[in-house]
């Protein structure tokens, strides 16, 4: 039998006539650990992308709270080389540069994804380098300050719920902080896969989190979570023994041998001996750019299946004013910087 190799399913986008871009664009910078004061609008080189990596022209970035730790001294910051630093993950726009011809994301495509901060300067900037891998194209059916919102938290979420979780049908999943950045895309992916959800946020946020998938939603300023649920089988936890011990509270609500996922990995380093204790089983989590995941679900977000929930959109240079927002906490869902005209 002759052998015939798969046909390629990548769909080569038309390329535009390649504009080059300006030596210099406008950037957020960080010139040491700090408040958000630190933040400050200068002009600096544009990146030049290398290997696989594309050149995208920035419309809106997304502000996460890995961003402000980072730029606190936490985060991502002992990988930083030198200072000023640009930064952010999250980003949309249009494809100015792409490593080859044939290449599926050509020049004029819009996308979203992750940059690789600190390894590349970040998103917060005017043009942005990022690793083919971690791009997809943007949901036709989202805006660029939607899209914006998208990648760094749902893909947290999808790996958290999907990949790690397995959800599925029957399954009892408690989220804490549902309302947040990935809360809120976690709820809507495990109910989306059929677990029945409980999430943890405050009264305000419960009716919204209902419409989006949550069939308990527990107040917690008013309500101990360990006092009206038990024998879960995962608990998702997005705060950690940070505040108020939310993480080992936590181990008494799971079923014998159920998963407890702690994401804040500094907040609770005995948590596999604590959790051991308890009969339970624990792990922490590290997000990973995937352009493939990142596509799937542009596609549930093209299809209405899940929703991003943009709160409030800052421009560019009131990027510590959003960092003043989120680090107050209580943020519904996603803040986003405008850069520049979609």
């Amino acid at each position: 039998m002759r052998f015939r190799p798969p046909r390629s399913t990548a769909v080569v986008a038309p390329a535009q006539p390649a504009v080059p871009p300006p030596s210099h664009m406008r950037a957020v910078l960080f010139d040491a650990p700090g408040d958000p004061s630190a933040l400050r609008v200068d002009n600096v080189p544009v990146p030049a992308p290398v290997m696989d990596e594309v050149l995208v022209r920035v419309v809106a970035a997304g502000v996460n709270p890995i961003d402000a730790k980072t730029r606190a001294g936490a985060g991502v910051s002992p990988g930083i080389a030198a200072y000023p630093v640009v930064p952010g993950f999250d980003f949309a726009g249009v494809v100015v540069s792409s490593p080859f011809e044939a290449h599926p994301l050509q020049p004029g495509a819009e996308v979203f994804g992750m940059a690789a901060v600190p390894r590349t300067p970040g998103s917060y900037a005017e043009y942005v380098v990022a690793p083919s891998h971690s791009l997809a194209a943007k949901p036709a059916a989202l805006s660029h300050v939607e899209a914006a919102g998208v990648p760094l938290a749902a893909l947290t979420a999808w790996q958290l719920v999907v990949e790690t979780a397995h959800a599925h049908e029957g399954q009892r999943i408690l989220i804490h902080a549902g309302s947040g950045g990935v809360g809120h895309f976690a709820v809507q992916f495990a109910a989306y896969f059929g677990a029945h959800v409980t999430a943890t946020a405050s009264g305000a946020n419960a009716a919204w989190l209902r419409e989006i998938g949550a069939q308990v939603v527990i107040d917690h300023t008013t309500t101990r979570f360990e006092d009206v649920v038990a024998d879960v089988d995962v608990v998702i936890d997005l705060i950690g023994n940070a505040k108020a011990r939310t993480g080992t509270r936590s181990l008494e609500v799971l079923r014998p041998g159920g998963l407890l996922i702690v994401v804040p990995r500094g907040s609770w380093p005995d948590v596999a001996i604590d959790a051991e204790a308890a009969g339970v089983r624990a792990t922490t989590f590290v997000v990973s750019p995937d352009g493939t995941a990142l596509g799937t679900i542009a596609r549930l977000l093209d299809s209405g299946a899940v929703q991003v929930y943009v709160e409030k959109v800052y421009e560019l240079g009131d990027a510590a004013a959003a960092h003043r927002q989120l680090e107050a906490g209580h943020t519904r869902g996603k803040l986003v910087l405008r850069v520049s005209d979609g």
